[in-house]
């Protein structure tokens, strides 16, 4: 197979990693050809309601599925945390790439850090994952839905229309946008989504096509988003279910920590735990059992009979 076509958003941010893994697989393929095929998705057409209203990030990857299914591409590249944590029949992750820095990134024009916001500033995200946690650290801010490439967002906190704006630190530096982040949150404030930082591949389960995409597979992301999205699939998130996970290696094992909260911020279970880097799958699951027992469960069960 000497041409592989690569499905992508048309986004800047989608547009970028599709660029990118063309031209590391032509690095790996010397005389390989790689041609992108923007399509534009449901998720991007979609911009005045949030996506929990609209069917969640899947909206995002759909599309590109069908370019598959259909024989218009081979390949498509995702941002992880954008993959439900099950995919069709027939699709497989062919790879991932290293992690980049899977943080959230606070941003402000006025303000100097997540702690100084003054009361009742107006906070802009698009995550119920961090509308969870912001809520549950600060009942006192404003969180306000916002929608839009990350171009978009950056006109909105320019405007004024905003105090501080979350998004991805992974994001803004694969544009170029780095030197606008005022604060990296860690991780023990704001948890990382599933997946976030790790740029995908999926496929068909062609062996010829996954031959060419499994050099660039990192085994140590793998191991980590193995955990996560484990974690994801026995939690049964949906986009109405703001849930966090985020594995790493540690001295002790591949660390994973969970947390599973309302949308209100009135309650947040979390939780950890470690194990092998080979037993991701199992400490995924295992951690979502004691979540689950801890309360998490019922929670959950209230947000999916809301959203029917």
């Amino acid at each position: 197979m000497q041409h592989l076509r690569i499905a992508t958003r048309r986004s800047a941010l989608a547009l970028w990693q599709a660029e990118h893994v063309a031209a590391l697989l032509r690095e790996r393929h010397p005389g390989l050809s790689v041609e992108l095929v923007p399509i534009v998705t449901t998720g991007d057409r979609i911009q005045d309601r949030p996506l929990a209203a609209v069917g969640g990030k899947g909206l995002f990857i759909k599309e590109l599925e069908v370019a598959m299914q259909e024989g218009r591409a081979e390949l498509a590249v995702h941002s992880m945390k954008d993959v439900p944590a099950a995919l069709p029949a027939g699709f497989v992750i062919g790879a991932v790439l290293p992690r980049a820095d899977p943080r959230d990134a606070f941003l402000s024009l006025k303000h100097a850090s997540f702690a100084a916001l003054p009361p009742g500033a107006r906070v802009g995200t698009s995550s119920q994952r961090r509308q969870a946690i912001l809520r549950a650290a600060r009942r006192d801010l404003e969180i306000v839905p916002l929608r839009g490439n990350v171009d978009t967002r950056l006109r909105k906190l320019d405007a004024g229309e905003f105090d501080a704006i979350i998004l991805a630190a992974a994001g803004l530096t694969r544009l170029g946008f780095a030197g606008r982040i005022t604060e990296y949150l860690p991780p023990s404030l704001s948890l990382p989504a599933i997946g976030q930082g790790i740029v995908g591949i999926e496929c068909r389960e062609d062996p010829a096509v996954l031959a060419r995409v499994g050099v660039l597979d990192d085994r140590a992301t793998r191991e980590c988003l193995a955990a996560e999205r484990a974690l994801a699939a026995r939690l049964e998130g949906s986009c109405t279910s703001p849930i966090a996970g985020f594995a790493r290696h540690g001295a002790a094992g591949l660390e994973l920590e969970g947390l599973v909260g309302a949308p209100d911020g009135s309650l947040v279970y979390r939780d950890r735990i470690t194990g092998a880097a080979r037993d991701g799958v199992a400490l995924g699951h295992a951690l979502a059992d004691r979540l689950l027992a801890a309360g998490a469960g019922d929670l959950l069960a209230s947000l999916r009979a809301q959203g029917d």
